[in-house]
């Protein structure tokens, strides 16, 4: 992706130069790069090679949930490394026991395996799906249209978007795509071969969408009733992000039937380390011991080190209050969204999601946006960088805000100021 981003100022020019010769040189080119080098970031903040400070609601794609440097990390990291980093996975370590506990208890009766990232995450909820049809030749899980649930060969087939499948065929079987949010269509699609259903509570890269209780819970009775495993994919819309630990939580808070709800596997990753690598999935109790002893594996998975971390980042949230602040300043940052779609809906559309997972959904045909072969979304993230504003396009039309659960009013307030001169510019 070249040019989507002006060149920096002759100031940071021979930096940025440097570095990016350095990715051209020696990275192979599979992401599709803004063209901005950053050197450090503090709390909500990123700086960039020339000392640019840049408000960063994005997090790294929902990952630093305490934002940059948080000396709470950084004093895990360091305590822990002086005493055990990796043993493996042939013996016990008490940071990951530890930390298991602390998700069977955030999330219900069940048991935890740890990885490196939300890919691999769901890669075993799709064993524990396979192991629990095996014998009666079951193997199929229905996943979501505009779904995401990885880049693994697995993960590709499961996500219900095309355009991340080409160029890999042929795709891996044991998948078909339902249309999220209807139940109907579900049931309908369930066949002899079908094991599982597996949706995101809130579509991330596909459009910020949350599923609807009714979808919830109508799920979980057509599973029973069908004897299938329904399956989460806790990693972007997980760990608070939603103002509960997971979204269906709190998208069921009040809920009639839902306070009983519980999928039968759930994964996560992202700000479980608040930026280092680790991932894990849960599996309901009488489900949590289908993978016996040589069934799966991770070399690096659940270490002292990235536990220690994880089990910091519970510790820092639970202390600071961070759930209530996701769904206060984010139900503040979503009014203040709607907002801008009443007074400007020839450029903003609509404002969807929760707590600190928003997307804004541009109107079609911005006349700003017509001299340029880039989409919508791109362009808009853009002129957010060049405004001192960090975010993550989602598909061609949403610009996702997924601030870090530390965000502070003041910087919130910073956000909306920023997008709304860029909104107002636009019309």
């Amino acid at each position: 992706m070249k040019e989507i981003f002006p060149i920096p100022p002759a100031i940071v020019q021979n930096e940025f130069e440097k570095v990016r010769e350095l990715f051209k040189s020696n990275v192979i080119p599979s992401y599709g790069r803004f063209e901005l080098v950053f050197s450090h970031g503090q709390g909500s903040y990123l700086f960039d090679v020339g000392g640019r400070p840049y408000l960063d609601l994005g997090s790294g794609i929902a990952v630093c949930c305490l934002g940059h440097a948080h000396p709470a990390i950084t004093e895990a990291l360091v305590e822990q490394s002086r005493k055990l980093i990796h043993v493996s996975n042939l013996y016990f370590t008490e940071p990951q026991g530890r930390l298991a506990a602390e998700l069977v208890r955030r999330i219900g009766p069940g048991k935890c395996f740890f990885a490196n990232s939300g890919a691999e995450a769901n890669e075993g909820l799709f064993k524990v799906a396979r192991k629990f049809g095996h014998d009666e030749g079951r193997f199929e899980i229905l996943t979501a249209v505009n779904s995401f649930h990885g880049r693994t060969l697995a993960g590709i087939a499961a996500t219900g978007q095309d355009k991340v499948k080409k160029g890999f065929e042929p795709i891996m079987p044991g998948f078909r795509y339902i249309p999220f949010n209807d139940l109907a269509a579900a049931r309908a699609a369930i066949s002899p071969a079908t094991a599982a259903i597996m949706i995101e509570g809130v579509q991330g890269e596909g459009g910020v969408t949350p599923a609807t209780p009714e979808y919830l819970v109508g799920l979980r009775a057509l599973c029973d009733e069908k004897k299938l495993l329904l399956l989460m994919d806790g990693v972007q819309c997980g760990h608070y992000r939603t103002g509960r630990f997971q979204s269906f939580q709190r998208i069921l808070e009040g809920v009639p039937g839902g306070e009983g709800f519980l999928p039968d596997g759930l994964s996560m990753a992202k700000s479980l380390g608040g930026g280092f690598p680790i991932g894990a999935f849960w599996v309901r109790s009488p489900y949590a011991d289908l993978l016996g002893p040589g069934t799966h594996g991770s070399t690096y998975g659940g270490t002292p080190l990235a536990c220690a971390v994880a089990l910091r980042i519970l510790e820092v949230i639970e202390a600071e209050q961070l759930a209530g602040n996701a769904r206060q300043l984010g139900e503040w940052l979503a009014n203040e969204l709607d907002r801008l779609a009443r007074q400007y809906p020839t450029v903003v559309k609509r404002v969807r999601g929760l707590g600190f997972m928003l997307g804004i959904e541009l109107a079609e045909n911005i006349p700003g946006f017509a001299g340029s072969d880039k989409t919508a979304a791109l362009q808009f993230v853009n002129r957010l960088h060049l405004s001192g504003v960090l975010s993550v396009p989602a598909g061609t039309q949403i610009v996702r805000l997924l601030p870090p659960l530390n965000l502070k009013p003041q910087e919130a307030g910073e956000g909306i100021t920023l997008i709304e001169e860029i909104v107002k510019s636009l019309v």
